[in-house]
């Protein structure tokens, strides 16, 4: 049905297992968070995921080489909530005080070395035009295709910068459809290079105008989110919308045990996004598509 809700999802860095896969995966995790921290079962969940892994690899990753699958966690119960506010760790205050200097100097030596060595497909994304062209020309298709439709976005990692970068391209071209909610999950976003870049391209950060609301849920252990919260960074958008920072428990752990506060999974089955999609399932609408015209840039 063209009024059905639909919730789409976009995968972050590195390389992922085929498309069909991947988007069980994260559909699976989606509904096991729903079932433990809800005690529901979405039956037909409305899912359609933007994959760009191919565009960047060779090969999927194989079964034999992914070391990070998705499995059902232990235990019967909801995951655990982190619960009060966004408070800077102290990384963060540390990583403050390298970007002041950063900025003061002019030179982000430090984001530089991050990005080029520690997230490289972000060094990518950047350094190779026909790569971030494709990968954003998948979720522009998905986001037309799907215009009436009442949307929510679930961007992990990379793919919260994509989706960012879209939003607001849709945004000047004055045809971006109605984003009912915008969850954003390990979101590299608050780091000094990318929000320069940002700035370069897109203007002064803010909330895309057709999102209607926007949290980021974030791990205080997941480097990917030291700096400053989206908060801080992203002004509210005309309609007064702006980012809600929201602390989650990322409870993801390897098959031999190891953690991994960045994985996607364990973000999807935080109580705080299963409470976003259900609230979306369950009445959130959406409306009309924007209109765009008198908006500031459009």
């Amino acid at each position: 049905m063209q009024d059905r809700p639909l919730i789409l999802g976009i995968h972050g860095l590195a390389n992922k297992p085929p498309k069909e896969e991947k988007q069980a995966w994260w559909a699976a995790a989606i509904r096991e968070g729903l079932r433990r921290n809800l005690g529901e079962d979405p039956g037909d969940l409305p899912f359609e995921f933007i994959y760009w892994a191919d565009l960047r690899y060779d090969a999927p990753l194989s079964e034999d080489h992914n070391r990070e699958p998705y499995y059902p966690a232990r235990g019967r119960g909801p995951f655990p909530s982190a619960g009060g506010a966004c408070a800077p760790t102290l990384t963060d205050r540390l990583y403050r005080i390298v970007e002041w200097a950063q900025e003061k100097t002019g030179h982000l030596v430090l984001d530089d070395f991050i990005i080029e060595h520690r997230l490289d497909d972000l060094w990518g994304y950047y350094e190779d035009g026909t790569f971030r062209e494709a990968a954003r020309e998948r979720l522009r298709e998905a986001l037309m295709q799907h215009a009436d439709r009442p949307l929510l976005i679930a961007a992990h990692s990379m793919g919260s910068l994509i989706a960012y970068d879209v939003l607001r391209q849709l945004e000047r071209d004055g045809r971006c459809p109605r984003i009912a909610h915008f969850v954003t999950m390990g979101a590299p976003l608050g780091l000094a290079e990318i929000k320069h870049r940002l700035a370069e391209e897109h203007g002064a950060l803010q909330v895309p105008y057709a999102v209607a609301r926007w949290s980021n849920l974030g791990d205080r252990e997941d480097l990917a989110t030291v700096g400053t919260t989206l908060a801080e960074a992203y002004v509210p958008n005309a309609a007064g919308v702006g980012v809600t920072d929201c602390p989650v428990v990322n409870a993801y752990r390897r098959p031999r045990g190891g953690v991994n506060p960045h994985k996607s999974y364990g973000y999807l089955r935080t109580p705080e996004f299963s409470r976003a999609v259900a609230a979306f399932l369950d009445g959130e609408r959406g409306a009309a598509p924007v209109e765009m015209s008198g908006v500031e840039g459009a």
